[in-house]
């Protein structure tokens, strides 16, 4: 058994039960430091590294996105989950190809949305967003690799409850192994995913208070209790650190004060964090 098969069955044993944390990181100090505060497992997130880039989110390629998921799944010995946004392509076997390339990687778990582009929010017609998520469970194979099939219709406004429901349940009967639908406001939602689905695990996606993200406002005993098997926060983490960057530069530069580096993290906690996990 090699370490990325250990990785992917300890991924798939945290989704038999309980609710765990999925926390999203964007680079290597980000996965590292996760890894330090005990989490079990990570994800990509497509925005937070992007806006790292200096690019909008969905602007990312194939090729660089599989080598910023490659360096985050060597970045530590956790499982990784890929945002791998709609696979890179349209047409199914083309979604098989990437899938294919993603696997190698050394993932644990890659999930594929049913949204042709995140900044047009076109939806794929079911039969072809059916047929996609198959061709990526047949190019996962027995890799072990989780599948998560994706619902986007809440999360770009294209969609209400019963579709994505309608959804989740075909995409669940073509092989996803998880069911995710980000964008939902209504604990009642979650719960009617959940029965819908059973007794494969649903992720959710929880990002801050609602109103805020357009999150859900729940803590992970609210999830749990819903019955929720993991979290995720997408690109919340990484817009925390924009909004400190963003507050510290604003005031450097309209006010010429330094208050806004008061939250700061102290260079020497960072500094032996990194010098006992870095090679």
């Amino acid at each position: 058994m090699t370490e990325f098969d250990t990785r992917r069955r300890v991924f798939r044993d945290l989704h038999r039960e309980g609710c765990f944390a999925l926390p999203n990181p964007w680079d290597v100090g980000t996965a590292r430091y996760l890894r330090h505060l005990g989490f079990a497992a990570i994800a990509t997130t497509s925005a937070g590294y992007a806006f790292s880039r200096g690019v909008a989110d969905g602007s990312v390629g194939r090729d660089e996105m599989l080598a910023h998921v490659k360096e985050l799944v060597e970045a530590t010995d956790l499982p990784v989950n890929a945002d791998f946004e709609n696979g890179y392509a349209d047409d199914p076997d083309d979604v098989a190809a990437n899938v294919r390339l993603c696997v190698t990687t050394g993932v644990a778990g890659l999930s594929i949305e049913d949204a042709a582009d995140r900044r047009d929010n076109a939806i794929y017609e079911l039969p072809l967003a059916v047929e996609r998520l198959q061709a990526a469970r047949e190019a996962i194979g027995d890799s072990g690799v989780l599948l998560v099939g994706r619902a986007e219709g809440f999360w770009v406004g294209r969609e209400g409850i019963e579709e994505v429901l309608n959804r989740l349940r075909a995409y669940a009967a073509a092989g996803a192994d998880c069911l995710y639908a980000p964008g939902l406001r209504e604990p009642e939602h979650i719960r009617a995913i959940v029965e819908a689905v059973a007794p494969k695990p649903v992720n959710v996606l929880l990002s801050g208070p609602a109103g805020l993200t357009g999150s859900v406002d729940l803590t992970m005993a609210d999830a749990a209790a819903l019955g929720v098997r993991r979290v995720s926060v997408g690109g919340a983490l990484a817009r925390a650190a924009w909004g400190g960057f963003i507050r510290a530069a604003t005031e450097l530069a309209t006010l010429g004060r330094f208050d806004g580096f008061a939250g700061a993290a102290p260079h020497a906690q960072l500094q032996r964090l990194f010098a006992a996990t870095g090679d």
